[in-house]
């Protein structure tokens, strides 16, 4: 990792539903982002919804060029790209991508798991 690079996760409902970030920074600018949606199924992390910029990869998508895109990801399989975002600048992509998945976290999990029949509670869990 670079100067200023940054990688975290964050609960989203735990113990189920977790934020994952990825930041690769040159000079403060983003060269490289994930911000990702998952849900534990089965014991292992499955990706709900992803953001992503990676103008170096030929097979990475550039927000500059591209606009910023959210990939809808059902069993296992990317199935929807939504596209319709506002134009956002590089800098603050992460922070705007972030800032969506939480504000709109509650519907998303709920249709993953409605797709994968999944209740909210984790399975194989136990209680106090």
């Amino acid at each position: 990792m670079g100067n200023g690079d940054v990688q975290y996760s964050e609960w989203v409902e735990y113990p189920h539903a977790r934020l994952r970030v990825d930041i690769d920074k040159t000079a403060g600018v983003p060269t490289r982002f994930v911000v990702q949606l998952e849900r534990r199924v089965d014991g292992s992390w499955r990706q709900v919804v992803r953001f992503d910029h990676e103008s170096e990869n030929p097979m990475g998508h550039d927000i500059t060029d591209e606009g910023l895109h959210m990939d809808v990801y059902r069993d296992g399989e990317k199935v929807r790209v939504k596209d319709d975002f506002p134009p956002v600048d590089l800098t603050h992509a992460p922070r705007y991508c972030i800032a969506y998945i939480e504000r709109h976290a509650g519907v998303l999990l709920r249709r993953f798991e409605r797709w994968h029949d999944l209740s909210q509670e984790p399975s194989g869990g136990t209680s106090p």
